[in-house]
């Protein structure tokens, strides 16, 4: 009866904050001075660990998806290998590279994503919204080749039991070397693609209400504002910063969607991907979210308690340069993988866990006595 019933709790408290805690994530692209083409994201997951594991999936490697009646779905053999942060012990890329360039980051979107309905004669055709990401960076180079190539499958939802038996409604951005951007969205059972000059991603409602949204915030800019005198007296601005005053400061999504284009087109310039890497790093500790700050107040019960932040992982990927970056929650340590000196025609899946230890590196700079 125990254990039951901390099944039941476990899943009432996934379900109920689900749409708080999971649908935090930004994302966003920068460009350095040379061009190159940057992506950053960060990952809120704060109810359970959900095991996010660096993957290293080689050329030539078979994905089958399983449908929800338990057949075989679509079925392909990866034609380029990629670099990619999982989820729950499975083969589920939750955000990752190619070695063509091409970025995906999957994100939540409860209460507006609706996949295309399952049809079991059409199984074969078929993915699941945990492996449409996989599907993606395995077979394609390009933004276009990805506009295409998603009319050939159908997304349909299934069952994920490790994520409280819930189904996974997500959305994708896509970003590739050419600086080509797009959201992929399944709306009212149809594929929806929306290209993305802005570069910027959070979650609900659909990306086409939050540029809709922007118009609210046309005042917006990286200057500051000018003094008025009323009936004589001369106010001037209080400090810095004037000119992003009415930027929202909260982590719903339409907020954070805001912010991120606030911030990202104020950014400084940077010479190189190397430089832009950490402008968006930089940019990116203003998405990080404490432990509390999104999930309504809840209390979780203590054997979920294990979170430092809300922020479970942070990404940042040099489409330009092939290399791929991050830190987590436990250590802020930016840690690299350059996919330039990884060979993909290594057979077989290689998992790097992403810290050694669950502790921040800290280094001890006390001079000697």
């Amino acid at each position: 009866m125990k254990k039951l019933n901390k099944f039941i709790t476990t899943t009432l408290v996934a379900s109920a904050l689900t749409a708080a805690s999971a649908s935090a994530c930004t994302s966003f692209v920068i460009n350095a001075d040379d061009g190159a083409v940057v992506y950053g994201r960060t990952m809120e997951w704060g109810m359970f660990d959900i095991h996010s594991r660096l993957a290293i999936t080689p050329r030539g490697h078979n994905y089958t998806d399983y449908m929800p009646d338990g057949q075989d779905g679509f079925s392909h053999n990866t034609k380029y290998g990629f670099v990619a942060i999982d989820s729950i012990e499975e083969d589920y890329a939750v955000d990752g590279m190619n070695e063509k360039g091409l970025v995906v980051g999957v994100l939540y979107h409860p209460g507006t994503a609706v996949n295309q309905p399952y049809d079991p004669e059409l199984a074969s055709q078929s993915l699941s919204s945990q492996a449409v990401s996989n599907y993606i960076l395995g077979q394609f180079s390009t933004v276009e080749e990805v506009r295409n190539g998603l009319k050939d499958i159908r997304v349909v939802d299934r069952i994920e039991p490790k994520f409280g038996n819930s189904t996974l409604p997500v959305h994708w951005t896509v970003v590739d070397a050419n600086n080509d951007r797009i959201v992929v969205e399944y709306l009212n059972g149809e594929l929806t693609v929306f290209e993305n000059p802005i570069g910027v991603m959070t979650n609900s409602p659909s990306f086409d209400w939050h540029i809709n949204n922007l118009r609210n915030y046309l005042s917006l800019h990286g200057g500051e504002h000018d003094s008025v005198t009323i009936n004589g007296v001369k106010l001037t601005p209080i400090g810095g910063g004037t000119g992003l005053l009415g930027t929202p400061g909260d982590f719903t999504p339409p907020s954070r969607f805001v912010r991120a284009v606030a911030y990202t087109q104020t950014a400084r310039d940077t010479k190189d991907g190397a430089d832009a890497v950490n402008e968006a790093f930089r940019i990116l500790d203003s998405f990080q979210l404490p432990v509390g700050s999104s999930e309504g107040g809840a209390t979780l019960p203590e054997y979920l308690d294990y979170a430092q932040s809300s922020t479970t992982w942070t990404t940042s990927a040099d489409a330009t340069n092939l290399k791929y970056y991050y830190h987590t929650q436990f250590n802020r340590q930016v840690r690299m993988i350059d996919l330039n000196e990884i060979d993909f025609s290594v057979k077989g899946m290689r998992y790097i866990p992403l810290d050694e230890k669950r502790e921040q590196s800290i280094v001890d700079v006390t001079p000697a006595k």
